[in-house]
């Protein structure tokens, strides 16, 4: 396509949210309002455009922090970032970039975790998203957080609630829809797989009468701890729970990465195409933000080891 019309774009639009386009059409969205505790992104979209994800947990209506594709932690010094009924926030502080192009649609944003009781700032996180199209609708979206505390040291505790967790949509949970978990070694359901390790889970089920659709979620072997352990339930959520089995110490000299990838896919979960999407996935560079050489943007991002 042309470089005026490129099929991937980040788009700003109203009410502090912005599109992620491809072909023109929506298939997730960014949302940063301060009514609302954290950031997240909601729809993200299969490949037939049906909704994969949802707000809220559908038989618990005291679950409104279940925010559809959301970074959370229940234990950041001791402060709770898990609970809407926490005071603690993570607050978009500026935009970084957003570029448009024909294989990819990139964006960066600096957040700022603050403990709510003071107000006090942890620590930032910059997150990029990058979102690729692939054959027959699905899409690819590489989340990376680099996180650097305010302090020289911050300790993250031990739990099985953070960083990033998907609550997908209530057809393709297990409990209240047809859906399925399972993962990397094979194995399926909430008995077999909770809180063991896997290089990457999946949630599939209907979305349509006649059509199946799901989330492959991939933790890249340069996280610390990979594989990593695995908090998901049968009522239609999954998170990497990186802090599951023990506290890891950020220190503000060595920023802290994580790098994950959510595939959103055709038909039930398929172990040899899961393992060459994360084969592929492991040969991607990090993405890598820093200063602009050019006069109309003041960052970009590159892929740089």
């Amino acid at each position: 396509m042309s470089a005026l019309f490129p099929r991937c774009q980040v788009l700003p639009v109203a009410d502090h949210q912005v599109q992620f386009l491809i072909d023109g059409a929506e298939r997730c969205r960014w949302h940063f309002g301060t009514q609302y505790p954290r950031p997240f992104l909601y729809p993200l979209r299969g490949p037939s455009g049906a909704v994969l994800t949802r707000m809220g947990h559908p038989g618990a209506p005291n679950h409104d922090h279940h925010q559809s594709v959301w970074f959370a932690h229940n234990h950041v010094q001791g402060v709770n970032f898990w609970a809407n009924t926490s005071p603690a926030t993570i607050r978009q502080q500026e935009w970084l970039t957003y570029v448009d192009g024909d294989e990819e649609a990139i964006f960066a944003a600096k957040l700022g975790w603050y403990d709510g009781h003071d107000p006090q700032e942890l620590m930032t996180q910059e997150l990029v998203l990058a979102l690729r199209p692939e054959s027959d609708g699905e899409t690819w979206l590489e989340v990376q957080s680099t996180f650097t505390p305010v302090a020289d040291q911050l300790e993250l505790g031990k739990t099985n609630f953070g960083f990033l967790a998907v609550r997908v949509a209530k057809n393709l949970s297990t409990f209240f829809g047809g859906g399925r978990i399972t993962d990397s070694e094979g194995r399926a359901d909430e008995l077999n797989i909770f809180a063991q390790r896997a290089r990457w889970m999946d949630y599939s089920g209907p979305t349509a009468p006649d059509i199946t659709e799901g989330i492959t979620f991939f933790d890249h072997p340069s996280n610390p701890g990979h594989p990593t352990h695995w908090h998901v339930r049968e009522d239609g959520w999954m998170g990497a729970a990186f802090n599951l089995q023990q506290p890891y110490l950020l220190e503000k000299a060595t920023p802290f990465r994580l790098r994950y990838l959510l595939h959103t896919h055709h038909g039930p979960a398929n172990l040899p195409r899961a393992q060459a999407v994360f084969d592929h996935y492991t040969t991607l560079p990090p993405l890598l933000v820093r200063r602009s050489k050019t006069k109309n943007t003041t960052y970009d991002v590159v892929r740089s080891l």
